[in-house]
């Protein structure tokens, strides 16, 4: 079973990368939601992603090798 990638497809070792840094995260997760048509997600990511979602992407990323889908929408 292939693995879903994250950030546009990149490998997990280069989403965690860019997930620790705080401005590169909270861009790529606004991107990677407007290119999926989450709308919803994506001004959440606006207004929650520099500090709440970012902590969870990079922990969630380390874990579990995919960035944080709040919602699904």
């Amino acid at each position: 079973m292939a693995q879903k990638k994250d950030y546009f497809g990149l490998e997990w070792i280069v989403s965690l990368i860019l997930a620790i840094i705080p401005i590169t995260s909270c861009v790529l997760g606004i991107l990677t939601r407007l290119q999926e048509g989450k709308f919803v997600a994506a001004i959440l990511r606006l207004v929650l992603g520099w500090n709440i979602i970012w902590i969870l992407d990079i922990l969630l990323v380390f874990k579990n090798q995919r960035i944080l889908r709040v919602i699904d929408m």
